[in-house]
């Protein structure tokens, strides 16, 4: 068995003296929740994405509730979204009280199947909620068609795919509400938290009173020198607020964002590379797509090997490599199924994606040496379980 000596985590942050000193700057401030670094966080995003607004906020899934919430999603509507995803994706409609509709996905990206859910579009379709899987985006243009030409919203869940292109804007920029994700995995993190790109100002003012108990005015409006501490509740709202301490280091990473993005790319370009001829398929990279490079996804020829995928994760394992699976499809969880009364066998795209999945790991700070040791562990395995 090829191995290391030390081991190899599936995923780690990229954090830096940069980091240390912003969140440093912050704590000795004294201003620590929501204020004028936040504001600047979101202002810099704004900017990177090429967007009117962006809401700094607690997480990727309060982004897609607010999202979800500001199209007016609510009891009686469906939202249309795909298997291959986090609880969050889920989570967020049932949340508005609208049901979730599971449609099969691209055999090819793990993307949802667009045509399937074209046909799924019915009087009761509130919006779809595509999933950029991995960092590889949907057919931006053909969803936005689909926006114009049916009636109905799309909110895009970017978790997966900050500094990802589609069609030479990035993902964020195409005119939909896009949710991005900056927990402790992301290509960018702060830690916890997560950010709504908005394509106009009247709706980002909406959905940032949204974000904060429905005031009308912040803290940081009524608490500094001048301000006034009035304020109205105009909505019902929630707790979805970044904090100073969070947008300090987002700032932090935005700066090196560029830097990381490179990096990963030249990681996934060198896993290409080794992993040819083996028996597993490698991320796609279709025309007119940048991919964020967020997840290393490759699926295994179960038919070509003995054993599952259980059996290499477990080789990996033992080469001291740690790798993920990305992800248990929706249908499969207990809470779901129960409510919902999904089956495996209405998604069987899902289920083949699902079977041989594993993902490698990526980040920024691995050394090509560190990708070679995966592909030597994982060709080794291979070769041992040759059918």
């Amino acid at each position: 068995m090829v191995g290391r000596k030390h081991f190899l985590p599936y995923n780690q942050p990229e954090v830096g003296d940069d980091e240390v000193r912003a969140v440093t700057e912050v704590l000795l401030s004294r201003w620590l929740t929501r204020g004028a670094v936040t504001q600047a966080f979101e202002a810099a995003l704004a900017q990177y994405l090429g967007v009117p607004e962006v809401v700094a906020v607690s997480s990727a899934t309060a982004a897609l509730h607010l999202a979800l919430m500001s199209v007016g999603a609510g009891p009686g509507d469906e939202v249309i979204t795909t298997p291959m995803t986090f609880a969050a994706s889920v989570n967020a409609i049932i949340q508005t009280g609208a049901a979730p509709v599971l449609v099969d996905i691209d055999p090819d990206t793990g993307n949802i199947d667009l045509d399937a859910a074209e046909r799924a579009i019915t009087e009761r379709t509130r919006a779809i909620l595509p999933v950029h899987y991995g960092g590889c985006p949907v057919d931006i243009r053909r969803l936005n068609r689909l926006r114009d030409g049916r009636n109905v919203r799309i909110v895009e869940d970017a978790a997966h795919a900050l500094a990802a292109c589609h069609d030479g804007a990035l993902v964020g920029a195409h005119g939909n509400l896009t949710a991005f994700s900056f927990y402790a995995t992301k290509n960018l993190t702060t830690g916890e938290g997560g950010a709504l790109a908005v394509p106009t100002a009247d709706a980002a003012g909406a959905i940032r009173a949204m974000a904060l108990h429905g005031l009308s005015r912040h803290a940081w409006n009524r608490c500094q020198r001048g301000g006034s501490w009035e304020y109205d509740v105009i909505m019902l709202g929630y707790k979805y607020n970044m904090t100073d301490i969070q947008a300090a280091m987002g700032l932090a990473q935005l700066d090196k964002l560029s830097a990381m993005q490179q990096k990963r790319a030249e990681l996934a370009d060198r896993y290409r590379t080794r992993l040819q001829g083996l028996p597993l398929r490698v991320p796609p990279e279709p025309d007119g797509v940048q991919h964020a490079w967020h997840l290393y996804s490759v699926h295994l020829d179960l038919d070509a090997i003995r054993g599952d995928r259980a059996d290499v994760i477990e080789d990996l394992a033992k080469a001291n490599i740690g790798t993920s699976v990305h992800f248990i499809p929706i249908y499969r969880h207990t809470f779901y199924r129960e409510k919902f009364g999904w089956q495996n066998k209405d998604f069987p795209a899902t289920e083949a994606f699902f079977a041989g999945q594993i993902s490698l790991p990526l980040y920024p700070s691995m050394s090509t040496q560190d990708v070679d040791d995966v592909a030597s562990a994982l060709t080794d395995s291979l070769k041992r379980r040759r059918a």
